[in-house]
């Protein structure tokens, strides 16, 4: 601390007030016994400071005698900062929840009731206008802590941003400052709100909508972040939220016309596509702001609540990347909530453990709650959760949290400025806790008084958020009754004519033509395209030699990895066949050079699970980190490699948000073992198989699942291919198992050279990745493509072909041990072939291939999986309309788990299965 008069005294402003008081007490007993600063700093404290504050307030009151009264005082100002929410008139429902008494809040707390309340007192950091007395002082601190905003921020580790804070909303006591237009615009949206459910619960009596009555505050604050948003230079906001409000939030904040929901009401809507439900769907429209036109999109949703707040978030990474908007000044992303699952779901946490993240992080989300006080149908508060707000979880990324009253518009109005301020000011997350509640329960359906009849008792007897901002508004004489009811009326007559309910929509895109994505090259295209994935020699050998003399000569690289670049340029001239990682970076580097990002990301991925692709070379004597494929070309796009947060769920979802946004970047994420994709599957159920279907959303997505059965138990060895051959419907997917590296390297050239975009599903080795027999030579790089069916290595000849009597079809890594014991026993009538594509199924490809061994008797499946699972089940109708003899399945019996955990009972059964599809005793 310095000695100087100008020194910084912030820290009067109570964040350290105990110890300021318990120093002020030992220097009064003993000067000496504290440091020389110290003491310097309480003698200029007891002596001209007092001079100076008692001429300020001669006239008005006693100046104070005692400095440790100061530092109550200065504790008092720390204590509503801190627990000034607890306190705050935060409820609509008055005292049914979230308002406590709290002693630390009462002069008396702080041993300062007996002082008068004219006194003055140095107030700090505190922002007060006026005469800082102990009565104005206090004033002001209820007027900007317990009102209708809970400000709760003092958790937050960083002091600047607590700062900003504290300035931003003490030095108007945490009140926004309206126009009488812009107060008048308020009513305007929540007669909007307010007019929608209520023409909807008419019109369409009984039917489920999920309606926003008793949350209608949410439409006037999302319009201010939107509108304020444009001013301060945002250009994109994309919007994921759950289906309570969602149909008022498509009609009158994104200008969805009102016909189009009253075709989906009525059921009129002709579509190609299974559809979804009205309160699951997007939608996309550009409004037009002050600072100009915003593109607005809400996401499409399944029930599945919070699931979509990743795949939001993936989506505005995506559009910012696009635009190189590395502050996010361009484009946000808002992530509305309902409170039970707020607290309730995982998802919500490993969102935000990304926010910060180098591979995740979208420079701040604002985050709106939706607390309408009660779960789901009749889940009460202390069965919902075990912290005493919804939104503690957020506390982990230290995001400040606003807890507001749905029934104060102009206080939502405010939380949102001042979100939106500290989001664009600090890129961080921001959270509004909207406390509201449901006036018809969970549906429109539903009878609340069954389970909550004391919160239904309150609710019925209040009147509207609309009515009673109204009532205020003509009170104050900025809107007449009259006025107010011609809004009502004027919005009626809009939402019955069917058309555009907003005033702020705009016919043409806010995009430039270089940001929008083409997603019309990719409809209705088939997946069978005569493409060419082949790359020339002089290419390739160009490519491999600088993933090695590009390194920076002082660049000290792992030994073992030097190796393996070393041996790769070989691969590249030739010099030795190609192993899986060769195969799969020369992809990478082709697109990359052709024009194409790509974003690979998954746990361990720069390395690879199991040290296979080290794209990512560590310095071994500094933290430095190089990036080869950042530097295979002179002319490239973007490589992007990101060792993911340890989620699968939440990641999966991320990648799934971005590959919809962004179609020209090939968009991986890896599982670190294939089993470990369990932990999203509602990714996969809900997004992946059936987005397009239900919402028409083309995603070229792509998984890595390792995958295969080799000893190391239950839990590392599926990745679970019976789920997906299940899911695999109207060519939604594909699915394939390569089992060479030239066929990866083809496999990803078509994924993105094909106009063509579905997920693509790949099971990935792991012990083929060092396989002596899964290689390929340099020529099936430079010529070939990727082969749905790959017919027998070893029966070439015609001859040969026409005395085979058994056909084994398999995929995976199961073709090897089939192939390395047919070897073994010199078996000559007994063909191999692998389906490397299982869907769509090859079934042209498969007779074409068939069609070469006319003297068949016995046609197998073979897979190393249980035969209840595994691809059997999902593929066995493909077999039944050839005119060949019946396909029977070879594989291990039927069991619980998908493997077992003895390394000799796994050997066994792999030896009798593969002997068995050979005709071999076992």
């Amino acid at each position: 601390m310095s000695n100087q008069q100008g020194m910084d005294e912030s820290f009067l402003d109570g964040d350290h007030a105990v110890f300021l008081e318990q120093l002020y007490s030992q220097y009064q007993q003993d000067p000496n016994s504290i440091e020389p600063q110290w003491q310097a700093y309480f003698q200029r404290l007891d002596s001209s400071p007092v001079t100076g504050m008692a001429a300020m307030g001669s006239r008005n009151g006693k100046v104070m005698e005692h400095r440790s009264e100061q530092l109550r005082v200065s504790r008092l100002i720390n204590a509503y900062r801190y627990l000034g929410h607890f306190e705050a008139d935060t409820n609509p429902l008055g005292d049914y929840a979230y308002k406590t008494s709290v002693p630390q809040l009462t002069l008396e707390h702080h041993e300062l009731a007996n002082i008068p309340l004219d006194t003055l007192f140095d107030p700090g950091s505190f922002n007060i206008a006026g005469q800082p007395t102990l009565g104005n002082i206090l004033q002001a601190l209820r007027e900007t802590y317990v009102r209708a905003i809970g400000f709760e921020y003092m958790h937050i580790l960083d002091i600047q941003e607590k700062r900003w804070l504290q300035k931003r909303i003490e030095s108007d006591l945490g009140k926004p400052k309206l126009s009488h237009p812009q107060r008048r615009k308020i009513l305007e949206n929540l007669t909007a709100a307010e007019g929608f459910e209520q023409y909807l619960h008419r019109r369409y009596v009984g039917q489920k909508r999920f309606g926003l009555e008793g949350g209608e505050s949410l439409i006037p604050l999302l319009q201010t972040l939107i509108h304020e948003g444009g001013q301060q230079g945002l250009q994109e906001i994309v919007i994921g939220m759950a289906h309570r409000g969602r149909l008022n939030v498509l009609t009158n904040v994104l200008c969805k016309p009102a016909g189009d929901l009253f075709h989906e009401f009525e059921g009129k809507i002709d579509e190609s596509y299974t559809g979804d439900v009205k309160y699951h769907k997007g939608y996309s429209g550009d409004i037009s702001t002050p600072g100009g036109p915003v593109h607005l999109v809400l996401a499409f949703n399944p029930s599945h609540l919070e699931i979509v707040s990743p795949v939001m978030e993936g989506s505005v990474r995506a559009r910012q990347d696009r635009r190189q908007d590395k502050d996010g000044d361009q484009v946000l992303g808002i992530s509305i909530h309902g409170d039970a699952a707020f607290a309730g779901q995982g998802v919500v946490m490993e969102t935000f453990n990304m926010a910060q993240t180098r591979g995740y992080r979208t420079r701040g989300t604002i985050h709106i709650v939706i607390n309408n006080q009660v779960g789901f149908t009749t889940s009460t508060v202390s069965d919902s959760r075990s912290t005493y707000y919804p939104t503690d979880v957020a506390k982990m990324i230290n995001a400040p949290i606003f807890h507001v009253n749905g029934d104060d518009p102009e206080a939502v109005v405010y939380a949102a400025q001042v979100a939106l301020e500290y989001r664009q000011v600090f890129q961080k997350d921001v959270v509004l806790d909207l406390v509201c509640y449901r006036r018809l329960g969970h549906n429109e359906a539903d009878e609340p008084t069954m389970t909550q009849p004391v919160m239904y008792d309150i609710i019925r007897s209040l009147p509207t958020t609309r009515a009673k901002y109204a009532l205020k508004l003509a009170e104050e004489g900025v809107v007449s009754a009259g006025g107010a009811k011609g809004l009502v009326d004027a919005y009626r007559t809009k939402l019955a004519n069917g058309g555009i309910t907003c005033c702020n929509s705009q016919t043409r895109t806010g995009l430039p033509l270089e940001l929008l994505t083409h997603w019309k090259l990719y409809v209705g295209q088939p997946w069978r395209q005569e493409i060419d994935t082949t790359c020339s020699a002089e290419r390739i050998h160009a490519l491999t030699e600088r993933w090695v003399s590009k390194i920076p000569q002082d660049f000290v690289v792992h030994p073992r990895v030097l190796k393996v670049l070393e041996a790769r340029a070989a691969m590249g001239r030739g010099g030795q066949p190609a192993d899986w990682g060769f195969g799969e970076t020369l992809a990478y580097a082709t697109l990359l050079e052709d024009g194409f990002d790509v974003r690979l990301s998954g746990q361990d991925c720069g390395r690879g699970t199991f040290s296979h692709r080290h794209s990512v070379l560590h310095h071994q004597k500094r933290r430095e980190q190089w990036v080869p494929l950042q530097h295979t070309a002179d002319f490239q796009a973007k490589f992007t490699v990101i060792d993911s947060v340890l989620s699968e769920e939440a990641v999966l979802a991320f990648e799934y948000g971005y590959a919809t946004a962004e179609p020209e970047t090939l968009v991986i994420w890896e599982a670190q073992f294939g089993d470990f994709v369990n932990g999203a599957q509602v990714v996969i159920d809900q997004f992946i198989s059936s987005g397009e279907q239900k919402w028409q959303r083309l995603c070229g997505l792509v998984m890595f699942l390792p995958h295969g059965l080799e000893g190391q138990g239950p839990e590392h060895s599926s990745a679970r291919l019976e789920r997906f051959v299940q899911l695999a419907a109207q060519e939604n997917m594909h699915i394939c198992i390569p089992s060479t590296p030239a066929q990866v390297f083809h496999m990803l050239r078509r994924q993105m050279i094909r106009k063509y975009r579905k997920p693509l599903v790949v099971f990935t080795p792991k012990s083929l990745l060092r396989h002596p027999l899964a290689i390929s030579e340099l020529e099936e790089f430079i010529n070939g493509k990727f082969e749905v069916v790959l017919d027998d290595v070893d029966i070439t000849d015609v001859d040969a072909k026409e005395h085979v009597k058994r056909v084994i079809m398999c995929s995976g890594k199961v073709y090897y041990d089939l192939l390395e014991e047919r070897r073994k026993n010199a078996i000559t009538d007994t063909a191999i072939i692998r389906l490397e594509q299982l869907y769509p199924f090859p079934s042209q490809e498969l007779v074409d291939v068939m069609e070469y061994y006319p003297n068949v008797e016995a046609a197998i499946w073979c897979q190393e999986e249980p035969v209840n699972q595994g691809a059997w089940n999902g593929i066995k109708h493909r077999f039944e309309a050839y005119d060949y003899t019946e396909v029977v399945c070879v594989s291990r019996p039927a069991m619980a788990a998908p493997a077992v955990g003895s390394l000799y009972m796994h050997q066994h059964q792999q030896q009798a299965l593969v002997r068995e599809a050979l005709g071999l005793e076992t």
